[in-house]
């Protein structure tokens, strides 16, 4: 705690700074504290069916733009998730990127993963009206994995004209390591696989969206190949290439913005012991459709309906789905503190529940209020 408290100190002490500009450097960072609670069950871990504010996150971003066409950056991080994360600091993103011109660009180091609509932008809660991102495609226990990747990515903008709109592509390739206190490693566990060292492989994969010509309408797909190795003394782990798909759409129109996304993510498990070898499959299919209204430049309102199911299994039970429908509300009190609240009504226990943390066995359904309050610069 004493560790959390001085890094929020720190954000607010910046606060003086603003968003300074010394020649060519930029210096951003947020801190964030929220809170839950939920009237059956504990959620990410948290203590939330008791009411829980174990949801302390900060981080600090600087970037220099060395020549006009070259500019480097990195972003530190540190969170406390209920019983993910801890005190030490994590490099989010650290990367050189160089843009010959509007058509190409690249960028090497640990680099953003640019997938679907909020992927490459999650960490950044000030961007947002909602306390939680829709939970199907963006779970906030595995963001860390989910975020960026050590590699090198191809990106740009094609003009097609006034009458056809812009195309924005991107392509990476790279390495993943799954985050050691993290939401894949807990799950892991979960079936007795633990690991001396976070199972690690390789990932590739693009995105293309198209600026159409009709006004704030944004159309695009993308994927992501996903493989991962890992041992421990009594078994062998492997993922072979995993091919997650991504479709979205999203429309800004005056103060009305909408979007909608649909992931599907099949998963294939081999782990290898003395005894043979054993499979786990997963089907995960997710979707969601998003609307908000901005009423003032301060007041924002908005619902999203979340949906996660894994075809795997039999759908009809709990364990095998989850439906999240959200409404929520963001005030910003200033250019730099905003507060957030929005509640939940959950159905089904197939994402963000842990058996370790809910012992006395998971209901089907709960609500949930969610709040946070953040401060940036």
């Amino acid at each position: 705690m004493p560790r959390r408290l001085l890094l929020v100190l720190a954000c607010f002490c910046a606060a003086t700074l603003k968003a300074q500009n010394f020649d060519n450097i930029q210096i951003h960072g947020f801190a964030t504290q929220g809170f839950l609670f939920s009237s059956n069950n504990n959620y990410l871990t948290m203590n939330s069916s008791t009411g829980s504010m174990q949801w302390t996150e900060g981080a600090l971003n600087v970037t220099d733009s060395v020549t006009d066409k070259l500019r480097v950056g990195i972003q530190v991080h540190m969170y406390q998730m209920g019983e993910f994360g801890g005190p030490n600091l994590v490099v989010d993103w650290a990367s050189g990127d160089y843009k010959f011109n509007d058509q190409i660009g690249v960028r090497a180091g640990k680099i953003k993963v640019r997938l679907g609509l909020f992927n490459d932008s999650q960490d950044v809660d000030s961007l947002f009206l909602w306390v939680l991102l829709p939970q199907s495609i963006y779970p906030d226990d595995n963001r860390d994995y989910d975020l960026a990747a050590l590699g090198g990515e191809v990106y740009g903008d094609l003009r097609l004209g006034s009458r056809r709109g812009s195309l924005q592509y991107s392509g990476h390739v790279g390495n993943t390591t799954l985050d050691a206190n993290g939401g894949y490693m807990r799950q892991l566990a979960q079936y007795g696989l633990v690991f001396p060292s976070p199972p690690s492989g390789s990932t590739s994969g693009g995105d293309l969206r198209w600026l159409t010509p009709l006004r704030g309408l944004t159309i695009g797909a993308g994927a992501a190949n996903y493989a991962l190795d890992g041992a421990a003394p009594a078994f062998n782990f492997h993922m072979p290439g995993s091919l997650n798909v991504v479709y979205y759409a999203q429309w800004d129109h005056g103060r009305w913005h909408l979007a909608g996304e649909y992931y599907r993510s099949p998963l294939r498990f081999v782990i290898n012991t003395g005894d043979g070898a054993s499979a786990l499959i997963n089907d995960f299919r997710c979707w969601y459709p998003m609307l908000s209204y901005s009423v003032t430049r301060k007041l924002q309102l908005g619902s999203y309906y979340s949906v996660m199911s894994n075809h795997a299994g039999d759908t009809s039970l709990p364990e095998n789905y989850s439906k999240d429908w959200v409404l929520s509300s963001r005030y910003d009190f200033n250019p730099y503190f905003y507060g957030k609240i929005e509640g939940h009504f959950l159905h089904g226990t197939g994402a963000g529940y842990y058996n370790d943390t809910n012992l006395n066995g998971l209901k089907p359904n709960s609500t949930m209020l969610a709040a946070r309050i953040g401060f940036s610069f």
